[in-house]
């Protein structure tokens, strides 16, 4: 009978030690764990600062290209109107000195008149004095001559 409660007795003892070391194996594990979880519980925290800096930043940014469209927009806007004001300044300039040029036109065929008349004035002149040295020699001439008639 001893013999069989000494062997009950350290099957007992063995299962029992058994037992305290599976229950320290899982406490330990179960650290582990924990430890584990909550490194992975920072890990996440910073990651999820570092999504909220990022799109934080992705905001910006959009504003950013968003006020860089307007102004580009704007700039689009008046440059169409200054090459409009440009056009019609080139218009209004080729209308003034089509002007000029039929004022200019008018001069030159004005200048070109009076100079015309003054080398008609000139012509006439010159023939008259043809005319005078003409009368002149034929005054002089002897008419009974050959060459003179």
């Amino acid at each position: 009978l001893i013999t069989f409660e000494v062997a009950q007795f350290c099957f007992l003892c063995c299962l029992l030690i058994s037992m305290i070391f599976q229950t320290l194996r899982q406490e330990l594990s179960l650290r582990n764990l924990r430890a584990r979880m909550v490194e992975s519980s920072a890990e996440v925290k910073r990651r999820e600062d570092s999504i909220m800096d990022m799109k934080s930043k992705i905001q910006e940014l959009k504003t950013t290209v968003d006020n860089a469209n307007l102004k580009l927009e704007d700039l689009k806007k008046e440059k169409t109107e200054k090459e409009k004001a440009l056009q019609e300044s080139e218009k209004s300039l080729e209308t003034c000195n089509a002007g000029k040029k039929k004022t200019e036109l008018g001069e030159s065929i004005k200048k070109l008149q009076t100079a015309k008349n003054k080398a008609q004035e000139e012509i006439g002149k010159l023939k008259q004095q043809i005319l005078d040295r003409e009368k002149t020699i034929c005054a002089h001439a002897d008419m009974t001559k050959e060459e003179a008639r």
